[in-house]
């Protein structure tokens, strides 16, 4: 199955959850879609599906494939500690994640099209692979070619979130991850639990 590039408010609606940021039509609409999607009579979900949905919406809110989730989860499973949290923390260090998280990008979507385009260096070497996991310590920076970018500058211009876990200098428009987030930093409505329950069957 290809990434999935249609309409983002289409799936925030189906989760519930405005997974892609703030969005309007998600807030005069925030029923499931399709006709159906206003019955208040909706047959309850089996515990199965309730772990699937979970499941979807992490893959859905990082822009990730099956293949590419299940072999995250795998890596999660063999580090010491929480799985679950562990998950999040490997999500949250992809590149296009942290390019995003920095404001370089406006979204995740855009972040990841950033760096396919090798407009991001790590540790002052282009890197173009969205998936590329981060370190404590690496130097995420905007190319010296691309700094003028109206779309770079117009996502820093509107930067407002910060955290804790990553520093950023606006004049050399280079950002540091610090390191993993604890899980109660991360701002993601995602139940990791029911993801690890679903993968242990």
């Amino acid at each position: 199955m290809a990434r999935y590039t249609g309409p983002t408010t289409k799936i925030a609606r189906k989760f519930g959850d405005p997974i892609f940021g703030p969005d309007r039509a998600f807030e005069k609409k925030n029923y499931p879609p399709g006709q159906h999607g206003q019955m208040k009579k909706r047959r309850k979900k089996s515990e199965y599906g309730v772990q699937l949905l979970e499941k979807q919406k992490a893959k859905y809110t990082y822009g990730l494939l099956e293949k590419q989730f299940a072999n995250l989860f795998k890596k999660a499973v063999r580090k010491k500690g929480i799985t679950g949290e562990i998950l999040l923390q490997l999500l949250e260090a992809r590149l296009d994640n942290v390019v995003f998280r920095l404001g370089i990008a406006p979204t995740r979507r855009a972040a990841r099209q950033l760096v396919s385009h090798k407009h991001i260096t790590v540790n002052d070497r282009v890197v173009n692979i969205p998936s590329y996991t981060l370190r404590p310590g690496d130097i995420i920076g905007v190319r010296e070619k691309s700094k003028s970018l109206e779309a770079i500058l117009d996502s820093l211009a509107s930067r407002s979130s910060s955290y804790n876990w990553l520093e950023w200098d606006q004049d050399l428009k280079k950002g540091k991850l610090l390191n993993y987030p604890e899980r109660e930093l991360i701002p993601e409505n995602i139940k990791e639990q029911l993801i690890v329950e679903l993968y242990s069957k």
